[in-house]
């Protein structure tokens, strides 16, 4: 087939995809899939679970695959070209996403099937089951004029969704400081040597360019001694998609559209909020529950933050600050982690260049679960982007692309996306293998040399590869609950968070570093120096993600007249230690619960850092390289996908319910009541 979109390839050819492939490709696709769902609600279309996925599925799966493939271009290789393609097609894609999850017929299907032939396989039965509540929470009971408006409702939230994403990328690309060299001092040399590059690339030889991208702003904010310097670019950062910038990016009036929408999502549903319509198919169960859990953890950590937050202002004053200011926190921190424990966090990056963290994690991923990787070539979309075969027993068991790299056009944060998933297809008969995106946004190497990690880079990299692992290494064959379909959205963290806590062990640190220059591993006391720092600011971590969480959680269920920076306000009264200036608008970016799928879901971050804290123990009891423990994990966690619910795959594991003081005795956070 001419049409690279098209193509039956397993690997996508992502290279060769140009915008005029878009629109032919999803028409085909759609048309597909509209004649799949048209012959399988037809009165004399069989009752028959196999038959519906040969005729459905198939076609659905195309679909995925076709939309998928676009919008991770969009979201990584983005050219006007390539946006208007994509926005023009994002339309019709959600009306009939919508239209197909809240269509009658094919609801009465499923349910007929469950009533008089369900499945005997628990796999089956359960993505059986998770289909009818899709199907339940996505408007199929509804009856005319409400349906058509929560089809108009659906379309609309991937529109503004999708704009709210642009202008964060948008506003992230566009904002540019030119800067003398000279007021880098303290910024670490490769990031420093990048902005004079990029600046020489465009003509402006002698002076530096600095973004808003996480591999310029984190290392100014870091290490700047520039105080001038750090609260121009942190202002341009907490101000960016909003009023205080060029107006088409300005993101306050689609987050009160969003609100709004959601809200009437929910009510159609006849649910009071979307809070409350979030949380149905969540572990939490409940909006209460979930911020009965996130009230508990600020409770324990709000004196130890407050204490966190003195020794920072007790050390901005040793650093001749007149008052400790929101951009001189990241500064004021890491001199104050240096003081404390010896270490220099620009020294700690030169031992983890990425190409050596790479070969260190494969090697570990061979010892603790039994996998080992081979590069393989085929078409990517950036040539920084690598491709890999895993396999397990002699056997591949999936393929992963890895681009770690930041760079204009790509969207900014990490995150692992679904290519392929596992699937034992019924059209062929064939098994298709699992495949998955890494994206990270790492700082490029200069002059040669390879890129410099942070120990944070390398505990995101691990993160993301949990995800990864988890979606690669499952061993269930049934569409929509293999790998990370069907897992609970506060529970799907926890392989990730899982993987974090390898970051801090000394066998795993020996294996992924290397000094940039002398090839030597890091010195043993560098490490201690690194696990000494671990908990360092860490109810100050805590208290700010428990606050992210529950402005997420209100903002969903409080009246549409109360405006979201009043939300915000109010549980910053409750719940934090530190208020950031007025001119602040972290909401006008905070992507993951406006464009990225965590609407009042983002407290998932600590409900399933909870799980993950207590899996954790089960290594430390029994021994972190002990094979049978890392295969029980594999086995009980990562293998068994949304094949059954997460609660039951963390018994099987851990042989108990979870307990909720893991995260705190991890964090280092004594209890205070």
């Amino acid at each position: 087939m001419t049409n690279p979109l098209l193509s039956p390839s397993h690997l996508p050819d992502f290279a060769a995809v140009r915008p005029e492939h878009i629109e032919p490709a999803i028409t085909e696709c759609l048309s597909r899939a509209r004649a799949a769902l048209a012959r399988v609600t037809a009165p004399d279309f069989p009752d028959d679970l196999a038959a519906l996925e040969r005729e459905l599925d198939v076609a659905l799966d195309a679909l995925g695959l076709a939309w998928g493939v676009v919008g991770h271009l969009n979201g990584v290789a983005d050219t006007p070209e390539l946006r208007a393609a994509y926005n023009a097609q994002l339309p019709g894609v959600s009306e009939f996403y919508a239209d197909l999850g809240a269509d009658e017929a094919l609801y009465a299907r499923y349910k007929r099937i469950q009533r008089l032939h369900p499945p005997s396989d628990p796999a089956q039965a359960r993505a059986l089951h998770l289909a009818i509540q899709g199907f339940e929470l996505s408007g199929a009971a509804l009856e005319g004029e409400a349906k058509a408006r929560f089809t108009e409702v659906q379309n609309q939230l991937s529109e503004r969704s999708q704009a709210f994403s642009e202008h964060v990328m948008d506003a992230t690309d566009q904002t540019v400081l030119w800067v003398e060299p000279t007021r880098l001092a303290g910024v670490p040399a490769d990031v420093r040597e990048h902005a004079l590059a990029l600046a020489k690339a465009e003509g402006r030889a002698g002076e530096a360019k600095l973004t808003l991208h996480a591999p310029c702003q984190g290392p100014v904010l870091q290490f700047a001694h520039d105080r001038a310097l750090r609260e121009a670019v942190y202002k341009a950062l907490v101000t960016r998609a909003s009023e205080w910038g060029p107006d088409p990016l300005d993101n306050s009036l689609l987050i009160q559209e969003l609100r709004a929408l959601r809200h009437e999502e929910a009510t159609l549903l006849g649910l009071p909020h979307y809070a409350a319509l979030s949380l149905v198919p969540k572990m939490a169960g409940t909006p209460a529950a979930a911020l009965q859990f996130l009230s508990d953890l600020a409770l324990q950590a709000r004196p130890h933050a407050e204490h966190d937050l003195q020794a920072l202002r007790d050390h901005a004053h040793h650093l001749g600050l007149d008052r400790l200011e929101a951009w001189d926190l990241a500064y004021v921190s890491e001199s104050l982690k240096a003081q404390r424990f010896a270490l220099d966090a620009q020294r700690v990056r030169e031992y983890f260049t990425l190409p050596q963290v790479l070969s260190g994690w494969f090697s570990l991923l061979g010892d603790l679960f039994g996998l080992q990787l081979q590069r393989i070539e085929t078409s990517v979309w950036h040539a920084s982007v690598e491709v890999w075969a895993l396999s397990r027993g002699g056997k591949t068991v999936g393929h992963v692309y890895l681009d770690l790299l930041a760079r204009p056009g790509k969207r900014p944060g990490a995150w692992m996306d679904d290519v392929r998933g596992r699937w034992r297809r019924p059209d062929t008969g064939q098994l298709q293998l699992p495949v998955a995106h890494l994206v990270c946004n790492f700082a490029p190497g200069v002059d040669g040399k390879p890129s410099l990690l942070t120990h944070e880079d390398v505990q995101t990299l691990l993160h993301e590869w949990g995800h990864g692992l988890h979606h690669l290494l499952t061993e269930v064959n049934a569409h929509g609950v293999a790998g990370i379909d069907g897992v609970e959205w506060d529970a799907v963290e926890l392989p990730s968070q899982f993987m974090e806590n390898l970051a801090w062990e000394w066998p795993v640190i020996e294996r992924l570093s290397r000094h940039v220059v002398t090839g030597e591993a890091m010195p043993r006391s560098m490490y201690d120096a690194l696990l000494a720092a671990k908990n360092h600011l860490s109810a100050w971590q805590l208290l700010k993600q428990v606050e992210y969480a529950s402005f997420d959680l209100h903002l969903h269920q409080t009246a549409l007249e109360e405006p979201p920076l009043s939300v915000l306000d109010q549980v910053r009264q409750e719940v934090a230690v530190f208020t950031p200036p007025a001119y602040a608008r972290f909401p006008h970016s905070f992507s993951h619960i406006f464009a990225g799928g965590y609407a009042a879901g983002y407290y998932s971050y600590l409900w399933a850092e909870v799980l993950s804290a207590d899996c954790w123990t089960a290594f430390e009891d029994e021994g972190v390289f002990n094979p049978d423990v890392g295969q029980r994990f594999v086995g009980e966690i990562l293998s068994r996908g949304g094949s059954r619910p997460a609660m039951e795959s963390f018994v099987a594991f851990r042989g108990r319910p979870p307990d909720g003081g893991a995260l705190l005795k991890q964090m280092g956070i004594k209890p205070s009541i």
